[in-house]
């Protein structure tokens, strides 16, 4: 078995370890206590069950931590969501799609559907317009519009043969009973 290249002194693994001890985020802890595991000698398989992290990680935060030091550990992630809208236009686009129809705002040719009910298009096209916004997914508009109170309908199932007049014939056949 080969000789680990990567050990620490002891002023390295105690700085590390009040490091550790300092630190209010809880990803840079687990970062420093993966690291002074490692330069200490403890296997890596030991270090990946203790600490939840993958061998590839453990290298990267190992090479960070020889070229940059303890700051090289923290975790640059800036964390939050990617809202392309702020909470005052969710709050406007729930009032626009609560108050119009589609065909109103948009007009009857630039709706997807019929004009008479919210589609995924016809929300993309109102965010583009409106705010300027354009989602990628689809999933991302149906997620906004359940965040403004809709929900998913599917459309009815109707026959294309269905006869208007055999329609009112029976109808009229169920009145009279």
């Amino acid at each position: 078995m080969r000789q680990r290249a990567f050990q620490l002194t002891e002023a390295q693994a105690g700085e590390l370890q009040g490091a550790y001890h300092n630190c209010p985020d809880a990803q840079t802890c687990m970062r420093y206590q993966a690291v002074r595991l490692y330069g200490q000698g403890y296997p890596t398989r030991e270090i990946e069950a203790i600490c939840g992290c993958s061998r590839s990680s453990l290298m990267e935060w190992c090479r960070s931590y020889q070229t940059a030091g303890v700051t090289g550990l923290v975790d640059q992630r800036i964390g939050g969501n990617r809202a392309l809208l702020t909470p005052h236009q969710i709050e406007r686009l729930q009032y626009l799609l609560d108050s119009y129809t589609p065909a109103q705002l948009l007009g009857g040719a630039a709706c997807v559907g019929t004009g008479q009910f919210w589609t995924v298009g016809d929300l993309a096209h109102l965010l583009q317009r409106e705010f300027a916004v354009s989602y990628k997914s689809e999933t991302s508009l149906r997620d906004l519009l359940a965040k403004c109170g809709f929900s998913y309908q599917r459309p009815a199932k109707q026959y294309k043969s269905r006869s208007a007049l055999k329609v009112a014939e029976f109808e009229e056949q169920l009145e009279k009973n």
